[in-house]
């Protein structure tokens, strides 16, 4: 019956379909979607059609510093700029040379730097070496292999897969070895290890961003691998729309690629990743040194207004002895939301106000956003000017662009043009003569509130007029992700010409790779969670392993408000980052110190206090920075790149532990709102406790453990005194989370330099210069520190106007000896003493002779240390400390 049924109504429908069709009907218009070109050219995108592959080599040509080759109408070029760095172009050319040779980020000359190589191109392959990579290019596919002179293949291009040109677009593919790891890419979202992820690189106002989220503020498209210890680095020197896929789309290759403009990447090989990271500053540069005040206490919300709030704020800081030197006004201190100007209502006299601030030893950072008011016949000078000099961006059509920000309709500067940017600089004249000292470069990615994915139309028109590039147009899908940079830029610029003794001090939420040449960074719009203070540490360790050194987090969140737990441990981990300044958003509770009560206010001015007492320290790895591109906030495995025998990361194993510079390890759990007991991961020889000066005993290795606790019939091994030593280091290294605390230990081996408190870097320290001695653990390890120290705000220190002191130690038969070299520079320091404090001494009573004088030491037993005092010597002093 049912099969009857089912029959009779198919019988029905079909012929019921046939009528229909045989019935003349009127068809209803259908508005087709548009074409590829014409989705292109809606967004910006190359509409040339550009279609091709590097695949079999047709021809070929050896080049005196690498090869080139094509393949069909795609050309590809390897080339050697040093022996440690190769580049790769490629382009679909129908038979023309490669097409403009700019960079953004890339300093200027290097990209012509060459070195010769020797060619070993033979019947299958086309190749070369330099004197640490062997190049080569397989004859039948055009598969690019990067090996070392053993034969080791560091890099290969994936088998299967061809570099694709698509309309305008690439792909470019990588074997992916089973236990290649991945870190870089500035500071996007989850686990420090970008293995198994894949990212965008589009630069997004992302209030509110989530562990998930991506993308996010900066495109950064840099990253740094490790295989079984070996690591090397990609730069994409691309501008446009890119992603990267790190083997979660395939379990074999990982690839990159964009979706317009040049495939122009850059191999920087190791094999230590310090050496990969010094490459890629050496390509973009290092960021400049800042002033020694940006790396004291800093406190800022959205707003500090009126003015007498933000002269409360200063006042209570100094009264209840918290130390710090920043003090932030965001947009409400402006009138009506529009930059470069002040409110007269709320702050009526603000060069008064700043000089004031002055007196207390605070500098002032302003907000200046790049959105000026479209307020035409109102009188306002930065749009009235830009206007005038038609500095702004251009629609298709070429009217100027208008968008909704804060200040309602805006107009938005054209960044790409040298002159635009030297005009915005001059925007900063009346700012820097009121005396702000410092310049915050926000909501640059740009965004846009009326705009399509809260930013501009990608076919705003730009204009191109930069040394290194043809004077040309650019669509905002070209420019998009470098605009903030440029903003950036042209701040720098411009307060470095207005106040050309002064170090410029410019914050910035957007960037592209190179912009740490022209600002500092912060990971942006945070949440007040435990996840967000976790994640913060990754996100500033991919930072600073992709340029941006010098770099912070909203400290407690910058959305929503902060548990009083959760503020005070946030407060206490960023005592040890880089850049220290809490933030908050309007509508918040106050984050201030002192907002949870006395008691979560001692311990958070204890974790400020002892990063003032650091200063030294910290501005000495500072200037390493500069100087090298190596960040302050450091993965373990930077320091410990052979920690594990199989060559993995450390860091895969430590939790949340990370380095601040090369000799302090802290140790946060890898989840702080949960009070588990964890295990800490020290790699190396030997670390000694920070807030003690003890040293922990060492951890067995698993060799050893494996013997130490091999069953026996009567389970003696247990009982030996070796294993119950082993126990006893296996438990010393287990901690149990306290609000109270966080623990930092020193490696064995440093020499740490610190001072007397003070509570700004404008104070003088009233006391001698303490260098903090952990002795080595085992024979001939090594034992060193140094001090870098100069006026720490004007640029003299580049004329020798610095000082520098390296100091080593080492064990003698019956003690140690510690040595201070001469004085390099001309800078006078502070200090007439040093107070050499040596820790581990296990005896009761101790020695000191100073140039073979002797003279008389103190030992505190309590620490396990042993302190003398010497007089300050331009010349150099060795000290030796004898039972």
């Amino acid at each position: 019956m049912i099969r009857t049924r089912w029959l009779v109504g198919s019988l029905i429908l079909a012929y019921a379909v046939t009528a229909s069709a045989q019935q003349p009907t009127t068809a209803t218009p259908i508005a087709m979607p548009p074409s590829l070109g014409e989705q292109q050219a809606q967004n910006g995108l190359p509409t040339n059609g550009q279609t091709g592959s590097v695949s079999e080599i047709s021809e070929s040509r050896i080049l005196p510093n690498g090869v080139e080759i094509r393949s069909g109408r795609t050309i590809m070029r390897v080339t050697a700029l040093r022996d440690d760095i190769l580049r790769v172009q490629a382009a679909v050319t129908g038979g023309q040379p490669l097409t403009e040779d700019g960079s953004w980020a890339v300093l200027p000359g290097l990209r012509e730097k060459t070195v010769a190589v020797e060619s070993t191109s033979n019947p299958s392959t086309l190749g070369f070496r330099t004197k640490l990579l062997d190049v080569r290019i397989d004859r039948a596919t055009a598969r690019l292999v990067i090996a070392d002179l053993q034969g080791n293949i560091i890099n290969a291009d994936a088998l299967g897969h061809t570099t694709n040109f698509q309309n305008g677009s690439f792909r470019v593919s990588k074997t992916l070895p089973s236990d290649e790891h991945f870190f870089g890419l500035g500071d996007k979202t989850g686990p420090l290890d970008r293995r198994e992820q894949a990212f965008s690189m589009w630069n997004t106002d992302a209030f509110g961003f989530q562990e998930s989220t991506d993308p996010i503020y900066k495109t950064i498209p840099f990253f740094l691998s490790i295989d079984h210890g070996v690591s090397y680095g990609i730069f994409l020197d691309n501008t446009w729309r890119s992603s990267f896929d790190f083997g979660r789309s395939e379990r074999l290759a990982y690839s990159f690629g964009s979706e317009g403009g040049p495939l122009d990447y850059y191999f920087l090989y190791g094999p230590e990743p310090k050496q990969v990271v010094e490459d890629y500053a050496y390509l973009t540069g290092a960021p400049p040194l800042p002033p020694l005040w940006s790396f004291g206490y800093q406190q800022s919300r959205y707003s500090y207004t009126p003015a007498s709030r933000l002269r409360e704020v200063a006042d209570r800081l100094r009264k209840d002895k918290i130390p710090a030197d920043v003090l932030w006004l965001d947009i409400d201190f402006q009138d009506r939301n529009r930059p470069f100007t002040v409110d007269p209502k709320t702050f009526p006299n603000m060069p008064q106000l700043l000089a004031d601030l002055r007196a207390q030893h605070f500098h002032t950072v302003a907000i200046t956003d790049l959105h000026v008011a479209k307020v035409p016949g109102e009188g306002y000078a930065p749009y009235d000017t830009g206007i005038a000099g038609d500095h702004f961006v251009h629609n298709p059509d070429g009217s100027v662009f208008s968008g909704v920000v804060w200040p309602g309709p805006s107009v938005f500067p054209d960044f790409t043009q040298q002159q635009s940017r030297a005009w915005w600089g001059t925007l900063y004249k009346q700012f820097v003569g009121y005396g702000f000292a410092g310049f915050w470069n926000d909501m640059n990615e740009p965004s846009v509130f009326d705009g399509p994915g809260k930013t501009m139309p990608l076919t705003t028109v730009h204009r191109i007029d930069e040394p290194g590039f043809a004077t040309r147009t650019a669509t905002h899908a070209e420019i998009h992700n470098l605009y903030g940079m440029q903003n950036a830029r042209g701040t720098y610029e411009g307060v470095l010409k207005l106040n050309p003794g002064e170090r410029p001090f410019v914050m910035t939420r957007a960037s592209y790779s190179g912009g740490q040449r022209y600002s500092v960074t912060w990971t942006g719009d945070n949440s007040a969670t435990w996840n967000h203070l976790r994640m913060s540490t990754s996100m500033l360790e991919n930072l600073g392993l992709s340029g941006y050194a010098f770099a912070g987090a909203d400290v407690g969140g910058f959305a929503n408000s902060p548990q009083p737990a959760l503020l005070t441990k946030w407060l206490e981990v960023a005592a040890f980052q880089p850049i220290d300044r809490d933030h908050s958003a309007k509508g918040t509770a106050d984050h201030e110190p002192w907002v949870n009560g006395p008691e979560q206010e001692a311990l958070v001015r204890k974790f400020i206090n002892a990063r003032y007492r650091l200063l030294p320290y910290l501005y000495t790895v500072a200037e390493e920075t500069s100087r090298t591109g190596l960040p302050m906030i450091r993965p373990l495995f930077l320091e410990f790149p052979h920690a594990n025998k199989d060559g993995h990361p450390v860091d895969l194993d430590a939790g949340g532990e990370f380095m601040f510079g090369p000799s302090l390890l802290i140790a946060p759990p890898a989840y702080p709102d949960t009070l588990d007991k964890y295990s800490l991961n020290l790699p190396g020889n030997g670390w000694y406790d920070f807030w003690t000066g003890k040293q922990l005993p060492a951890i067995p290795s698993e060799a050893e453990l494996k013997v130490l606790f091999q069953a026996s019939p009567d389970g003696s091994t247990m009982q030996s005194p070796a294993a119950q030593a082993a126990m006893k280091a296996i438990n010393a290294n287990r901690i149990q989370p306290t609000e109270e605390e966080l623990p930092v230990y020193v490696r064995a081996g440093s020499i740490l330099p610190m001072q007397p408190l003070v509570q700004s870097t404008e104070d003088v320290p009233q006391g001698p210069l303490q260098l903090r001695v952990y002795p080595p653990v085992g024979s001939g390890a090594a034992c060193a520190g140094s001090i870098y120290l100069d006026d720490g705000h004007s640029f003299r220190y580049q004329q020798g106007e610095y000082l520098r002191e390296e100091f080593t130690c080492a064990r003698t038969a019956d003690g140690i000896s510690v040595k201070v070299s001469p004085q390099q520079g001309s800078f006078v320091p502070w200090w007439k003493q040093m107070e050499i404090v040596v820790y581990g001494w296990q005896q009761a009573s101790a020695h000191a002779s100073v140039d073979g004088q002797r003279m008389k030491a103190q030992v505190e037993a309590t620490e396990s240390a042993v302190r003398v005092v010497i007089p300050a010597s331009a010349s150099g002093v060795e000290v030796v400390l004898t039972r």
